[in-house]
């Protein structure tokens, strides 16, 4: 699956070749991530290619360093990562591609709080659900 992403400003524009489709969709719950709330897929290193933006890519790495979390520096917005628990993929902001959404029906969200780059197993941390037009009473 080949799609066309940019970022909320549109400065930053790529294309993406995703590994399996929308079947890898999911979060995180590392520090990070929690407070991001994004929903990644996943693509390999190669399958990601910047068009335009990449000198206003920015990148921040924390903890051990090994996650590179890219973001326009222009309006702030997420595009992708390089994970920590796989080196040799990229997770990327599904809200960032064309024609897609992460309001998914269901999405995994991993434990990253005891990442398995750590020696822990790899472990579901819960679920989201979207649920179209639920409201609180």
């Amino acid at each position: 699956m080949i799609l066309d992403g940019q970022c909320h400003c549109g400065t930053v524009r790529f294309t993406v070749r995703l590994t399996d489709g929308l079947n890898t969709a999911r979060r995180c719950s590392c520090s990070l991530c929690a407070k991001r709330g994004a929903v990644a897929v996943s693509a390999p290193l190669d399958g990601v290619t910047i068009h335009q933006g990449a000198d206003k890519l920015s990148t921040y790495r924390f903890n051990t360093g090994v996650a590179e979390h890219h973001f326009c520096s222009v309006c702030g917005i997420y595009t992708h990562h390089k994970r920590r628990s796989d080196p040799d993929q990229y997770g990327v902001n599904l809200a960032c591609l064309e024609g897609q959404t992460p309001f998914l029906p269901e999405v995994e969200v991993l434990d990253g709080q005891a990442h398995p780059s750590d020696g822990n197993a790899a472990r579901l941390a819960g679920v989201l659900r979207f649920t179209e037009g639920a409201r609180d009473g």
